[in-house]
């Protein structure tokens, strides 16, 4: 599914690459749309771990922001077929094909971009990350969100990883690295 995307991967194929029977895999879901809302959920359960364990670093804040960015810059480099690039993946291909797949990704979204905004605020106070011209913590957290999402799609559209160095150069520049 990651490689194919969602929905160029009929439910056949997922279940007989899983080994479960069709009637199994109703049982615990009323679609493959509900499906892919439960891998979505899973994915940013996970993701809010690492960023738990980023948070829990005994570092300063401009450092929690830079080991997050530095670990989306090297997990979108070269191309990416495993499950660190599934929002990136999704995002593109079903927000408008499934409300409910769109509203588990948007959640997922909304607790990211809450999480940098904490520690953006956080630089503020330890003075590790500057201020930039009476913008909100929420707000550059959410442009750093898009910009970076904006520059993985298009890193995979142009099969360079040019987008993301130049997005890696803006964030640790405003992070003021």
């Amino acid at each position: 599914m990651l490689k194919k995307g969602f929905t160029a991967v009929g439910l056949k194929q997922i279940l007989d690459t899983a080994g479960v029977p069709k009637g199994s895999f109703y049982h615990y879901f009323a679609s493959k749309e509900a499906f892919g809302e439960a891998i979505i959920n899973h994915y940013f359960s996970l993701y809010k771990t690492r960023l738990d364990v980023i948070d829990a670093q005994d570092v300063s804040a401009q450092q929690k922001l830079y080991d997050y960015f530095q670990n989306w810059y090297d997990t979108q480099q070269n191309g990416c077929d495993h499950e660190k690039c599934l929002v990136v993946k999704l995002s593109a291909e079903v927000a408008d094909m499934s409300e409910t797949m769109r509203k588990a990704l948007d959640t997922g979204y909304q607790q990211t971009t809450m999480w940098l905004a904490k520690q953006i605020k956080a630089g503020w106070l330890d003075e590790s990350v500057p201020r930039h011209d009476n913008i909100s913590a929420e707000s550059m957290a959410k442009r750093w969100y898009f910009a970076w999402l904006g520059a993985s799609l298009i890193a995979k559209i142009s099969q360079t990883n040019t987008p993301l160095a130049e997005i890696w150069q803006m964030t640790t520049t405003q992070m003021g690295r």
